[in-house]
């Protein structure tokens, strides 16, 4: 027998999606006798949480509840925040497959005993599988997401991304752009199905919106052959005639594409440019050195050959576009050369999407903090084995 949906999940279903943080709050006043309620959303660059209820809130209040929202998106754990009048405030990861969407604050009278905070955490899952669906919906929460106005290659770029983490029980997968506003041609796509997860890393040939077309354009001839059953090399091939035949040789897009089988570790790749693959074994970083094959689009009819390399578990693997590894501002070594391995290092104990995060941060700082010179992508890839850890 299926359990019929809660008051909460049947409220969230009726209402509008430029609404939901409303419909949220009133139901989780009435459901858990809550005193308030709020939704905080991630902006683009991961810098901060945004609140969706209260657009402009007092700025010591918002700020005391940023810290403590950032601590609950980082760890995607509850974490309680009592107050001295006796009031508690709950903060909820609000996460879909591993997708980090925001947070969750839910203000109580007292602190909450577990069934409470269970039937928090419910609801809390409840509400981010809805803000998923409604972001297709409305501008509400991009709104609230952008905290400067994309260029228009960014904003194709950021409807073009499938999401910017994934969780199953055998692998943790996270990626991010920058500069997240203004990137052009970098890209990153990702397929979860049944035992086989399929991850890209794009580098489009030129900047700004031209070089957003063109990523634009590879990626959907990919995933066409994806979606038509096709492999690693139908993929590279369709993609590379499509460009080729539309810009005859003179526009490409280097390409790492992948395909990992999350019962055994084993990897088929098939490299066709720049994106370097990076594996952090321990604390050892090393590079998977793998043939490099034309760019896609180069030339007429290119053919394509896959190669393999396994992962143990335990392994994590960071696929880089040039942006970042041959990231070289005012005349320093490139990034790639010390710093980036250091960075990569000191991600150990951090998540994937954390780490992708710290290895971000670190080439910002390296450009002291300057805006980047060329887009960066960064995927990071844990594959912990079939009996990998639970999904966090």
């Amino acid at each position: 027998m299926v359990d019929a949906p809660g008051p909460v999940s049947r409220t969230l279903r009726a209402a509008p999606p430029d609404q939901l943080a409303e419909a949220a709050d009133r139901a989780i006043r009435s459901a858990l006798g809550a005193t308030r309620t709020d939704v905080f959303i991630a902006d683009y660059r991961i810098n901060g949480l945004w609140p969706v209820l209260d657009p402009e809130p007092p700025s010591a209040g918002f700020l005391a509840c940023e810290g403590v929202a950032q601590r609950c998106f980082s760890s995607q754990q509850p974490v309680h925040d009592a107050a001295g009048d006796g009031r508690c405030r709950l903060y909820l990861p609000l996460s879909v497959w591993g997708e980090r969407l925001g947070v969750l604050m839910i203000e109580l009278p007292g602190v909450p005993d577990r069934a409470l905070e269970e039937r928090a955490l419910d609801i809390a899952g409840d509400l981010a599988v809805a803000l998923r669906a409604a972001d297709r919906e409305t501008d509400r929460y991009r709104r609230v997401r952008r905290r400067e106005r994309l260029s228009m290659a960014a904003e194709m770029q950021w409807e073009l991304l499938p999401g910017r983490s994934v969780t199953q029980r055998a692998f943790h997968l996270a990626g991010q752009l920058e500069p997240a506003y203004t990137v052009g041609g970098d890209h990153f796509d990702w397929s979860v199905d049944g035992d086989r997860l399929t991850v890209t890393v794009l580098n489009g040939d030129g900047t700004g919106l031209a070089a957003s077309l063109l990523t634009a354009v590879a990626v959907n001839a990919m995933r066409n052959a994806r979606r038509s059953g096709g492999g690693l090399v139908e993929q590279a091939e369709l993609a590379s005639d499509t460009l080729y035949y539309q810009h005859r040789g003179r526009r490409y897009v280097a390409t790492l594409l992948m395909e990992l089988d999350v019962r055994t570790g084993r990897v088929r790749a098939v490299d066709a440019g720049s994106p370097h693959v990076l594996r952090l074994r321990g604390g050892a970083v090393e590079q998977i050195t793998l043939d490099q094959q034309l760019p896609l689009g180069m030339f007429a009819e290119a053919r394509y050959d896959l190669q393999e390399f396994t992962l143990a578990p335990g392994d994590r693997v960071f696929v880089v576009s040039d942006g970042v590894w041959a990231a070289n501002p005012a005349g320093k070594e490139p990034y790639g050369e010390r710093v980036m391995a250091r960075a990569m290092r000191s991600t150990r104990l951090q998540p994937a999407a954390e780490a992708v995060g710290t290895v971000l941060r670190e080439l910002r700082a390296y450009h002291a903090d300057t805006d980047l010179r060329d887009d960066a992508v960064v995927v990071c890839l844990d594959w912990h084995g079939v009996d990998g850890r639970d999904a966090g």
